[in-house]
């Protein structure tokens, strides 16, 4: 849970995201190489249906739409390494956060070659003052899920336009959390319910080994503000970026201060960014 460094902001690992100007090619090879994968890892069976993710890619490029972040899954055999699982993050040129503070929609794409996942398209948001990556859950924008098996290219074509028609409806969400404030005792509640999402408490307590407030701090100025959407976009920075400092007790009874972890991993940051978009949901219900 743990580590006693900061990540970097832009490149951790196998995992790139750039602000403003899209990933090029060399970029995605270099740091995501199985979305060229040219064909299904050889363990997949005749009837694996293979979605080529470089295709993909270039027929959303064709609708105006660029990678702008990328990440790949560790491969557990190093012979799968060019065919794992990995997620990509497009933006419409048209849809460009310009000034800090500024959000864009995103299509969110995951997709291996190993039979590690189905093809998944889903929307996402993006932020330009911290860099963040939200993902929203089906109930705003719908989830496309497609197996590797049958005929799937027209599904997969369909799929796109889907969660395109569902990006107006993130849109409005966001709008509407922007429009609603939270005192400090809401606050401190999402910081909670966030912290329990993401944190397991110390073995034998209830204890977490962050408080509410070091998980609602803002990282910059501009992130003070009190509105629904900001408070959930800090937060969401601080469970996912990692390197709050907090303390746990061990089997000894010693106390020892780390820094949390960045959420790496594709399956946790999906689940994760989508339970902490649910939340928001909820808060934004009740307050309205």
């Amino acid at each position: 849970m743990f580590v006693s460094t900061l990540a970097h902001d832009f490149t951790i690992g196998a995992q790139l995201r750039r602000a403003q100007q899209p990933l090029t090619e060399d970029m995605l090879r270099k740091i995501a190489p199985s979305v060229f994968a040219e064909s299904a890892h050889d363990s997949r069976s005749e009837r694996y249906a293979y979605v080529a993710t470089m295709e993909i890619l270039r027929g959303l490029s064709r609708e105006g739409f660029e990678v702008y972040s990328a990440k790949q899954a560790t491969a557990r055999n190093a012979d799968k390494a060019g065919h794992t699982k990995h997620m990509l993050r497009l933006r419409h040129r048209s849809m460009q956060a310009l000034a800090v503070g500024d959000s864009a929609p995103e299509i969110v794409l995951i997709n291996s070659h190993d039979g590690s996942s189905s093809y998944q398209m889903m929307g996402g948001m993006y932020r330009l003052a911290c860099n963040n990556g939200l993902m929203v859950p089906d109930g705003v924008c719908q989830t496309v899920r497609v197996q590797h098996s049958g005929k799937i290219l027209d599904r997969v074509t369909e799929g796109a336009y889907e969660v395109l028609d569902g990006l107006t409806r993130v849109i409005g969400s966001r709008d509407e959390m922007r429009a609603l404030t939270l005192n400090e005792g809401e606050q401190r509640a999402f910081a909670q319910a966030a912290a329990l999402l993401r944190f397991e408490p110390a073995e034998g307590t209830e204890a977490l080994p962050v408080t509410p407030e070091q998980v609602n701090r803002a990282r910059r100025t501009e992130d003070r503000a009190g509105d629904l959407w900001t408070t959930f976009n800090r937060v969401q920075e601080n469970v996912i970026r990692g390197g709050l400092r907090g303390a746990t007790v061990d089997a000894n009874g010693r106390r020892q201060v780390r820094r949390t972890r960045e959420v790496n991993g594709i399956d946790q940051d999906v689940k994760l960014n989508r339970a902490l978009w649910t939340l928001a949901e909820e808060m934004r219900r009740l307050k309205a």
